[in-house]
């Protein structure tokens, strides 16, 4: 799960997803990606139970299925940041050098 989260691309959709469900064609617009790619990440994530879809017409719509339990997740991993950014910036393993 933490895997599927350390994606920039798999965030920004987590984030769209957070305001409310979306269609693929709708985060593509959003994010500047390739159908495919939208719809390999979404994949990933709905592996993860992150998120899952409904059937609307012709398209489906993608929502979170945990929005308050992955919205505090990430709230704790931006505090968690903030109070050791330096620390995994600098790391010589998984820093911004590395």
């Amino acid at each position: 799960m933490f895997r599927s989260l350390g994606d920039p691309a798999r965030l920004a959709i987590l984030r769209h997803l957070a305001a409310g469900e979306h269609k693929v064609v709708d985060l593509t617009a959003h994010l500047g990606l390739a159908q495919s790619t939208v719809s390999a990440h979404l994949a990933c994530l709905r592996d993860c139970g992150l998120v899952a879809s409904r059937p609307q017409g012709r398209a489906s719509l993608w929502s979170l299925t945990t929005a308050p339990e992955l919205l505090d997740l990430l709230a704790t991993a931006e505090r968690l940041l903030a109070v050791t950014g330096d620390a995994v910036a600098l790391c010589p393993v998984y820093g911004e050098q590395a």
